[in-house]
């Protein structure tokens, strides 16, 4: 038999293990109680489950009580199903069992709805309809109704709410307040805080269906077995009538009781709402707290006390509890006063916090909200990715980007602010893409004509249907979160020399590897200082020289020093001319060539001529004239090489090349300009142009 027996349980060995013992036992449990809705059952095991369903009605109750939040409590919308079931079977089955029955007896439908139906009766038939449909509207019209329309509009208010606090996150794990499993974590707890209260809003139907069924149930069970003991068990109308009402109310108080109790625990989950901590403890808070209406209560409990034909002993009582309890209150804070040690003046953090900037904020028109916190968080994953890739090409990480709405935007308008200054703006369309023209030779595509905010190329906006019909037709296509985040790596580049703050320098240095702590340590504070080694590093980042080669850096500004030179330019210079392999690499098109456009002698001469000043701080001082002269040149032969299809190179010597940077930067032509002993000597050179 043993054998035959471990036979069985290894035949059945996989089957068993596709379905844990719980989700067994859960199931039997969801089959048991259907079944009662069919098959007739004996009056013990009857008896038994009204027990099981008063015992979970109470520790539903008990636990609500004491949640902390109400997701602690998150199978309750499946625990409300559970219970609305098994008190609706068990309904079934009374009711299966009085019509039956009836006449039998007053133990026909078992001790438990006997005791019932005789407790509260009392002997006295109308008294005991009057008591059971008090209890019936108590929990129809007022508990069950009121916690149905709390979870509707709970539900209601938090999904709304979702958007803004999923946006928070981002923008929270954006400025690095929060690590990515904190948002993770955070963002899972809001997914299931919108599912429960969802579920707790179609749950609190189940309840109210409840109370319905268990109104028609009972007139079912009145009239029903009244006509059963008129008619077949030929018993008088007294008799019948006393017999199936004592039954009809007990099943009802079997059933309602629970249900009051399930009702009222479901009502102070959905209406505890955000407040944080157990009930009992912010309701003694909260009531006890304050001495006044304590007092007040008491002195008013103790004039009703003394009006004539009112009872004195009930009111003076809560008048001396009141009291009491408002003395406690007041020595209780006294005593605390007393003990306290001097309280100090806080700091006053509306002033405080009026200093702290935003570095990049990045603000919203509510309609590009869904681009921030929908689905994929499509603006905070691509900031994501822009600073990775900016510490990267650039060898510094961007601060903290953050992300809010701004209501006084219109509705698809985005601002870029840098230190609480405007930076940028632009104009997006959340359901749309933006094709950005290829020439003067593009084929015409139906949408809104715009313009692209960051290079200010003529584009169009087109549903996306027409996204493949663009692109084949030699159009640039992009989503609209590129488009912001391609603008605001733009903004970024131009301004990220100021992003390098002092802090942040001092940072670069202490996350060097431990063996080149001995060069920072013989270079700072005695050969140069924190701020000067700042100030070299910003103008490598204004030029966008990437600064992650910081042991060749600071290797470059030693022999700069070394030599005797003072001034930052020409320190720059000369990390520069170190860093000319990282240069010249980063200048080389998809030929494998650096394309070049030098400067003719006579404008070396010219520029070299026009230096005044001492040697360590050399200024240009070129006439209007020749200066005009000088970029209408510099604009021809650079467009003329960028028709070409070439990204040009402006090649002078060391003197001026800082000076002519400085030109052609404040005029905004992008082209890079280096010195000819940046070239590295192994890179391929090409001339497009000579100036």
């Amino acid at each position: 038999m043993g054998q035959l027996w471990n036979s069985l349980l290894n035949t059945l060995g996989p089957y068993r293990r596709m379905v844990p013992g719980g989700d067994i036992g859960l199931a039997l449990c969801v089959l048991f109680q259907l079944s009662i809705l069919i098959m007739p059952i004996p009056t013990f095991l009857l008896d038994m489950a009204l027990a099981l369903s008063f015992i979970a009605s109470i520790l539903i109750l008990l636990i609500s009580l004491s949640l902390e939040r109400p997701l602690d409590f998150s199978s309750l919308p499946t625990l409300l199903l559970l219970t609305t079931i098994l008190r609706l079977s068990l309904n079934v089955a009374t009711a299966r069992l009085i019509l039956s029955h009836g006449s039998d007896g007053p133990y026909a439908a078992g001790h438990v709805v006997a005791a019932f139906g005789g407790f509260l009766m009392g002997g006295d038939l109308v008294v005991g309809a009057i008591i059971f449909s008090m209890l019936l509207m108590v929990n129809f019209v007022v508990i069950t109704k009121g916690s149905s329309r709390i979870a509707e509009v709970a539900a209601r208010f938090y999904l709304d709410a979702m958007p803004g606090k999923q946006m928070a996150i981002d923008a929270d794990l954006s400025s690095g307040i929060i690590d990515e499993p904190t948002a993770r974590k955070r963002r899972g707890e809001l997914s299931e805080e919108a599912g429960f209260y969802g579920a707790m809003d179609g749950a609190s139907k189940f309840v109210r269906g409840d109370a319905i069924s268990a109104l028609v149930i009972t007139l079912i069970n009145i009239f029903g077995g009244l006509a059963m003991g008129l008619v077949r068990a030929h018993m008088s109308v007294e008799s019948a009538l006393a017999t199936y009402s004592t039954l009809t109310i007990g099943d009802g108080l079997v059933s309602q009781i629970p249900a009051l109790l399930v009702s009222t625990a479901a009502g102070i989950v959905v209406s505890k709402g955000a407040i944080e901590g157990k009930m009992h403890g912010k309701l003694a808070m909260q009531l006890g707290s304050h001495v006044n209406p304590l007092m007040i209560a008491a002195a008013a409990s103790g004039v009703l006390a003394l009006l004539p034909g009112l009872p004195t002993m009930p009111f003076l009582a809560v008048s001396v509890l009141a009291g009491a309890a408002a003395w406690h209150r007041f020595n209780t804070r006294n005593v605390a006063l007393a003990a306290a040690v001097p309280i100090v003046q806080p700091p006053d953090t509306s002033v405080t916090g009026i200093s702290v900037l935003d570095v990049v904020r990045v603000e919203l028109g509510y309609g590009l909200l869904e681009l921030a916190s929908g689905m994929g968080h499509q603006i905070p994953e691509q900031i994501k990715r822009l600073r990775r890739a900016l510490a990267t090409d650039l060898g510094f990480v961007l601060p903290s980007v953050r992300i809010q709405d701004n209501v006084e935007l219109e509705p698809y308008n985005y601002v870029f602010a840098l230190k609480e200054i405007s930076a940028g703006n632009g104009e997006l369309r959340p359901l749309m893409m933006l094709a950005i023209s290829p020439g003067e030779q593009a084929a015409e595509l139906p949408g809104e004509r715009t313009v692209e905010p960051t290079f200010g190329l003529p584009a169009c906006w087109i549903a996306p249907a027409l996204a493949d019909q663009a692109r084949s037709a030699n159009w640039t296509v992009v989503d609209p979160a590129t488009v912001l985040t391609t603008h605001l790596a733009e903004v970024v580049k131009e301004n990220i020399a100021e992003f390098l703050s002092y802090t942040e320098t001092q940072k670069i240095l202490s996350g060097l590897p431990q063996e080149q702590q001995k060069l920072v340590a013989d270079l700072i504070p005695s050969t140069i200082t924190v701020g000067g080694l700042q100030r070299v590093l910003q103008m490598l980042l204004a030029e966008r020289i990437s600064i992650r080669d910081m042991p060749t850096i600071l290797e470059a500004v030693q022999e700069a020093c070394a030599g005797n030179l003072k001034s930052v330019s020409s320190i720059v210079a000369h990390v520069r001319t170190r860093l000319s392999r990282q240069i010249s690499d980063s200048l080389i098109g998809l030929a494998g060539y650096v394309p070049v456009v030098v400067l003719s002698p006579e404008w070396e001469d010219t520029l070299a001529g026009s230096m005044v000043g001492p040697p360590d701080d050399r200024q240009l001082a070129l006439g209007p004239e020749k200066l005009r002269e000088f970029l209408d040149r510099i604009r021809v032969v650079v467009d003329g090489a960028v028709n070409a299809g070439e990204k040009p190179v402006l090649l002078t010597s060391m003197q001026v090349r800082y000076h002519v940077h400085s030109i052609v930067d404040r005029i905004r032509i992008n082209v890079p300009v280096v010195a000819q002993a940046e070239i590295h000597r192994r890179a391929r050179v090409k001339v497009v142009g000579t100036i």
